[in-house]
C-alpha cells in the first residue's frame, strides 16, 4: 500500500545542518564568488573551503564549477582530483580518500527522503569514496554508499549500493572494452 505524501507536513526533524544561519549564508556567498568561478586559482578555492571547515589534504586539484553544499561536512585526502561541475550534495559527511579522481559532472548525493513517511522526512546517509577510486564523468553516487579502494565507477553510472574494492561498476547498458575482447 502506498503512502500519500503531504509535503506541507514536512519538518526536517533530526537533520542538523552543522552551522548556524549566518555561517550558511556566508558560505553560499563565498562559494559563488570564491570557489565556483573559473578564474579563481585552485589554492584560493582550497583555502576558502578549509576556512569554512572542510578538511582537505595536500595536492588536491579542485576544478571550477564544483559545488559543495556544506564544506564542514567534507573530508578529502591527498592528491585527489575533483573535476569541473562536480556537485557534492553533502547534507551528511562525504569522505573522499587520497588519489581519488571524481571526473567532470559527478554527483555525490547524501540526501534523500523516506518514501514511506507521509511528511516526506529526510533519509540521509554519508558517502565514502576510498583511496585510489575513480568515479567517471556524470556518474551519480547516492546516500549511504561506499566506493571501495581502487574501484572504478563508469561514466553515467547510477550507484545505489556499495562497490567493492577494485570492482568495476558501469551503467547498465555499458559494455567495457575488456568484456568485448
Amino acid at each position: 500500500m502506498s503512502t500519500r505524501r503531504r509535503l506541507g507536513l514536512f519538518t526536517g526533524v533530526g537533520y542538523d545542518k552543522g552551522r548556524g544561519i549566518g555561517w550558511q549564508i556566508a558560505w553560499q556567498f563565498a562559494s559563488s564568488v570564491l570557489v565556483m568561478p573559473w578564474f579563481v586559482p585552485v589554492r584560493v578555492r582550497i583555502a576558502v573551503l578549509r576556512f569554512f571547515g572542510a578538511r582537505i589534504g595536500r595536492g588536491v586539484n579542485l576544478r571550477s564549477g564544483v559545488r559543495v553544499h556544506w564544506p564542514w561536512k567534507l573530508v578529502v585526502g591527498d592528491d585527489t582530483w575533483i573535476g569541473e561541475r562536480c556537485w557534492l550534495l553533502n547534507l551528511e559527511e562525504i569522505r573522499v580518500g587520497s588519489d581519488v579522481c571524481l571526473s567532470q559532472g559527478v554527483l555525490l548525493c547524501t540526501g534523500s527522503h523516506d518514501r514511506r513517511s507521509p511528511s516526506f522526512e529526510y533519509d540521509n546517509a554519508p558517502i565514502v569514496v576510498a583511496d585510489g577510486a575513480w568515479v567517471a564523468a556524470r556518474a551519480t553516487v547516492l546516500r549511504g554508499v561506499t566506493i571501495g579502494a581502487d574501484a572504478v565507477v563508469g561514466a553515467t553510472a547510477l550507484i545505489t549500493r556499495d562497490v567493492p574494492d577494485g570492482a568495476l561498476a558501469t551503467a547498465p547498458a555499458a559494455v567495457s572494452r575488456e568484456a568485448a575482447r
